[in-house]
């Protein structure tokens, strides 16, 4: 079950990473205006959050066979077919909401810098 939860950190921390990325990206874009670039970074950030909580919710009825956790996994590593299921889908349920409630304390950091960038002047 620990080599499952692993793969299961990896494959969501890079799909995580790569959305951060874009939303980083996008606040580059926006850095000539940091209150709007912080706002911008805070509601993309909440939308990541909303993915994530629809992917836990899907995690449930999603087949093992189709997930990428399934398709890292060693060999060695996975479940008997009659437990794979309900496994994998406790795993990437618990994954997908701890990734969740990290990017929305994220989100709120960057609201809250953007309230004092607003409350500044800037």
């Amino acid at each position: 079950m620990e080599a499952m939860r692993r793969v299961a950190y990896a494959t969501v921390l890079r799909a995580c990473g790569f959305g951060s990325l874009a939303i980083f990206c996008f606040m580059v874009g926006l850095s000539f205006e940091p209150r709007i670039a912080f706002q911008a970074g805070g509601v993309l950030t909440m939308v990541m959050t909303g993915i994530l909580l629809l992917k836990a919710q899907q995690a449930r009825t999603k087949p093992y066979r189709r997930t990428e956790l399934w398709l890292y996994l060693p060999e060695e590593a996975r479940p008997p077919a009659a437990a794979a299921q309900q496994l994998t889908s406790i795993v990437m349920q618990e994954t997908y909401m701890t990734f969740a409630l990290w990017t929305a304390g994220v989100a709120i950091v960057m609201w809250a810098i953007a309230l004092i960038f607003a409350a500044l002047g800037l």
